[in-house]
């Protein structure tokens, strides 16, 4: 749905999503109309001549009234676009023109129109044309269409958006006012009316489409000559093509603050059956009473219907998502832990761990397990009664965490070797003429002082080894008995073979001066071997992975390379960049990296790769590997600038201080009338999708797990989802992690309905689609995410929806107000729609940078904080946090300063207006025209101002998961379109839609499968 491709893609003409979803593709000749809009005002209230059209449930609705047009034979007209690259318009027959990306509607019965309000809100615009060819009647799926309308949607009056006034008359078309204000309902949704004026019913002119034109109705994809293929991307605009008001449109920032004002600062308590949990945005405090923090399972709804043919009427995914090492937020108890010979066994036929969900009976001898419906004998040690007149309880329910608490920890009785820190430095030709070898080493050398020095609590003891490479690999001896490192050379590097193990890892305490020896060796090495094309990168790991193999260990393997990275087993190649007789993903890693991947999955060997040059890699990406492992590409350039070399020294700190799970192994148990059909998420995937094995984990990892139904579920039991995770942490102790949910049933699709949040559904949605970018085209998911999102709309619409509404009114859930704008957002990324400057190595790291991602984290992606910044600070008054602003053009203003946050970028944008003053105050100079473009470091000044910037930007770098580069963006500058991927609401400069444009789009749509 009009979303412009990058200038690389192909131009094959694409079918149209009508086709793909079971609308006829080939519509039948007949009368065409223009139904393009043009809305003009905008009033509060709703329509008098409504009449009823559902009647389930109470619901707040956001409508948006569109003008309706009739058939004389009742069919529905379709949309074939047409479009030229170096046009911005193509006429068409009788003289008419039609606009890019125009989108038309279907026709339907004629209905009354709407009386217009008051209270013009902005001017009228002059009228998008369109062609329009009739089609097929719409598409059915899984009977939720199926059949003939109850008698209170036989009349539903379909409310098109308002035609332009055309030159010739036709009884065809009968436009209608549209649009009313905004108007408030009973609780559980939320709709929206738009109203235009009224006026004079103005027919449309038959056009007819050119032969050659083809087109699809959600996905807009231009057949640009060659010679236009690299035209500058347009600037976003916050108007909508159809004159939506995008301020009237439902916003993240207001969901997000009525949110925050509910939960901000209080106990939110969580227990079985508990309703749905504060945002994952929203920092407040969880009491476990029972259930596992949202923080650590946060389910898509916490309502599941009863029957599978209910869930599947909702259009909805039924799951979890999952961050097992999630850390406690401040406030809260800490995680309680259990020693294993202490601890209730759990069942003994599923294998489940011990919850507040079993059942107990026969007066505490045995107990009943919901995930495979058995019953389990007690062990005579952890035998006991139940409470006086409390049947099912027992009396140490209150004192025992696995039977009280929806997450605990087991320490297992058996410990396996400590895991260890292996530090691998490039010193070929090229690394050793790059001149920053010395810088790496002094980082290396204070690192590992700091840790030394650390207290044991805080850092345990680690043992440390060193190696480094060319074409071959260097080994260092380390153990504390040889009077100085031996360095041991290994020239056979396809079969490898330690000559020693013992010394090759050792205790940080006892080699801290023998790796400073090396430490400053390094820099000073010269070269003994030619330089070569460049150091496969697999090399290294295997070394790495030997030397953890053969102590039986895992460990972290830090990387630091420099030369040029080439891809070895060329001719078993899958990952799409060299030549290959079918044709494969660019995101599929290739066999011999999944290969190696999965011998570090099974040592727990994570891999953290820090590429210290800007060279050009060829066609081997090198993150497959330490993304796949737990671990993650770091890139420098050169490591020259004082800002990349800062960057550097807090990545590296940050990864060896992660406290991180080693050989970790994730069960996920279901109720028994459930199942888990998929996991999404950075792992190889297994056998099973409710067993996943990983090398690392940290507190940030989450995982998506996709349930169905197998059977009715019993309304009376609810649901069950636990979550068991077996790993070792640093000293080697092996630990089991616990996490237990328990979730209400309905039979009423409503409810379901109700229990649904928008920033839960965008991570599922996220990491599923990410996951199938590895097989499928991404035309083909951008179009299957519209079309399920539409779908949902249109179940809600026909099943849950009890006020008087019209069809022109758009109604979403109340707590799903925010979707229709993270999905659009999520469509339009530069992972699956890439923009013209999006090189695919950028493309595949931030794919799995943001696969990785927990919902907070993933949320503030889609939608970044458009912070606004004081122009001026009063040191005796410091200043409230802003609250953010919508992500659009129109919320900047040229006298303002903006910080954008996201994950993953941190932007601070400059109007053109700015005070000189407050340039002085934050950037030591005057002129606007002088300050510097790109990446930017904020000079330390010492005014209330400065230090309040620097103070915030500070603490927003703390909450990330990596280190991020601070970019100044000045208006009206080149690098203002790095900002203008991050305004989700507008038009993107790779052709994304805007979210008024894709509201209108959706709202439509739904509305057609309702005829």
């Amino acid at each position: 749905m009009m979303d412009v491709p990058s200038a690389n893609q192909s131009q094959t003409t694409l079918q149209p999503w009508a086709g793909q979803n079971g609308w006829s593709s080939a519509a039948p000749p007949g009368p065409l109309c223009n139904p393009l809009p043009s809305f003009q005002h905008l009033s509060l209230g709703s329509p008098p001549d409504q009449t009823p059209c559902y009647n389930h449930m109470p619901d707040l609705h956001l409508q948006g009234d569109l003008t309706p047009f009739s058939s004389r034979n009742n069919t529905h007209p379709g949309m074939q676009y047409v479009h030229s690259a170096d046009q911005r318009i193509i006429p068409v027959s009788q003289g008419k023109n039609i606009p890019l990306c125009s989108l038309p509607l279907r026709g339907s019965e004629a209905t009354q129109p709407c009386n217009p309000r008051q209270m013009s809100l902005y001017s009228p615009r002059s009228p998008y044309q369109a062609v329009s060819p009739p089609f097929q009647p719409p598409y059915t799926h899984q009977g939720l269409l199926n059949g003939p309308q109850s008698p209170h949607q036989n009349h539903l009056p379909i409310s098109p958006p308002l035609f332009g006034p055309c030159e010739t008359q036709s009884p065809q078309c009968t436009p209608q006012p549209a649009l009313e204000g905004a108007n408030v309902g009973s609780s559980g949704g939320y709709t929206h009316t738009l109203a235009s004026p009224t006026s004079p019913i103005q027919q449309q002119p038959h056009w007819t489409l050119p032969p050659h034109s083809r087109g699809t109705m959600n996905e807009f994809v231009p057949s640009a000559p060659a010679q236009d293929r690299n035209v500058t991307p347009q600037s976003p605009s916050p108007e909508s093509r159809y004159g939506l008001d995008p301020e009237l449109l439902p916003s993240v920032v207001k969901v997000m603050s009525e949110d925050r004002a509910e939960w901000e600062g209080k106990v939110f308590v969580s227990e079985p059956f508990s309703h749905l949990p504060p945002l994952a945005t929203t920092a407040c405090i969880v009491e476990d009473r029972g259930n596992a923090s949202p923080s650590a399972i946060r389910s898509t709804s916490y309502c599941v219907p009863c029957e599978g043919q209910t869930a599947l009427l909702s259009r909805l995914p039924l799951g979890a998502l999952v961050t097992p090492l999630v850390k406690q937020n401040a406030g809260e108890k800490p995680l309680p832990l259990c020693k294993e010979t202490e601890c209730i066994v759990g069942c003994g036929w599923c294998g489940a761990s011990m919850c507040s969900a079993m059942g107990w009976r026969d007066c505490g001898e045995r107990f009943y397990c919901p995930f495979c419906g058995k019953l389990s004998e007690v062990p005579w040690q952890h035998y006991q009664h139940f409470q006086p007149k409390m049947e099912g309880i027992r009396v140490d329910k209150d004192e025992r965490p696995e039977l009280s608490m929806g997450s605990y920890e087991i320490l297992n009785s058996q410990k396996g070797e400590p895991a260890a820190l292996l530090l691998a430095i490039d010193v070929s030709p090229s690394a050793l003429r790059g001149g920053h070898l010395e810088f790496v080493t002094q980082q290396i050398h204070m690192l590992l002082t700091s840790l030394n020095r650390e207290d044991g609590d805080s850092f345990p003891d680690v043992r440390v080894g060193l190696m480094t490479y060319d074409s071959r690999i260097h080994l260092y001896d380390l153990s504390p008995d040889l009077s100085r490192p031996h360095m041991l050379v290994i020239t056979e590097t396809e079969d490898l073979q330690l000559p020693v193990r013992e010394g090759l890892l050792v205790s940080l305490k006892e080699c801290i001066s023998s790796i400073d020896s090396v430490l400053q060796l390094i820099p000073q090495l010269s070269a003994e071997c030619g330089d070569s094309s460049g150091v496969p990168m697999e090399l290294p790991i295997k070394a790495g992975l030997a030397v953890l193999q053969g102590l039986s260990c895992p460990g972290k393997l830090l990387i630091f390379h420099t030369a040029a990275l080439i891809e070895t087993g060329l001719s078993n190649s899958s990952s799409g960049f060299f030549g290959s007789n079918k044709l494969k993903s660019i995101f599929q890693p290739s066999e011999p990296a999944v290969s190696l991947a999965k011998e570090c999955v099974r040592q727990g060997c994570g891999v953290h790769l820090f590429v210290l040059s800007q060279q050009d890699v060829g066609g081997a990406w090198p993150g497959h590997i330490p993304y796949l492992t737990g671990g993650a590409l770091h890139t420098y350039s050169h490591l020259q600038g004082e800002m990349d070399r800062e960057r550097f020294s807090t990545d590296l700190k940050r990864i060896v201080e992660t406290d991180t799970g080693y050989k970790a192994e994730l069960t996920i148990f279901v109720s028994k009338d459930l199942r888990v059909s998929g996991c999404y998420g950075l792992f190889i995937p297994g056998p099973s999708p409710g067993h996943v094995t990983m090398a690392t984990l940290d507190r940030w990892t989450t995982l998506a797990v996709e349930l169905a139904h197998s059977r009715a579920l019993d309304e009376t039991r609810g649901v069950v989802i636990q979550v068991v995770l077996s790993y070792s942490i640093q000293t080697g102790e092996r630990r089991t992690r616990v996490h237990t949910l328990t979730l209400r049933c309905s039979h009423q699709l409503q409810d379901a309905f109700r229990h649904y949040q928008a920033q839960t559904l965008l991570t599922f949605y996220c990491k599923k689609m990410y996951c199938a970018v590895l097989e499928r085209p991404l035309q083909e998911l951008r179009q299957e995410l519209q079309a399920e999102i539409t779908e949902a709309l249109a179940s809600y619409r026909k099943h849950c929806c009890s006020a008087s509404v019209s069809a022109g009114q758009l109604v979403l859930p109340q707590y799903l107000r925010a979707l229709p704008v993270y999905i659009n957002s999520l469509r339009k990324s530069e992972v699956l729609l890439p923009g013209l400057r999006s090189s695919v190595h950028q493309r595949l790291q931030q794919r799995c940078q943001v696969l990785g991602m927990d919902t907070c984290s993933t949320a503030t992606h889609f939608y970044p904080l458009l912070l606004p910044l004081p122009l001026s600070v009063d040191s005796s008054n410091p200043p409230n946090p802003e609250e953010a602003l919508r992500c659009s053009a129109a919320s900047l203003e040229p006298r303002g300063l903006y910080l954008v946050h996201a994950p993953l970028t941190l932007l601070l944008w400059v109007g053109t207006q700015v005070p000189a003053c407050t340039l002085v105050e934050l950037f030591n100079t005057s002129c606007f025209s002088s300050l510097p473009s790109g990446e930017t470091k904020l000079p330390v000044l010492e005014n209330p101002l400065s230090i309040s910037v620097r103070s915030l930007v500070n603490t927003l770098n703390s909450q990330a998961s990596c280190t991020r580069k601070l970019w100044l963006v000045k208006q009206g500058d080149t690098c203002e379109e790095a900002l203008q991927r991050h305004l989700v609401e507008d038009k993107s400069p790779n052709g994304g839609a805007s979210y008024a444009d894709f509201l209108y789009h959706l709202h439509v749509n739904s509305v057609r499968l309702l005829q």
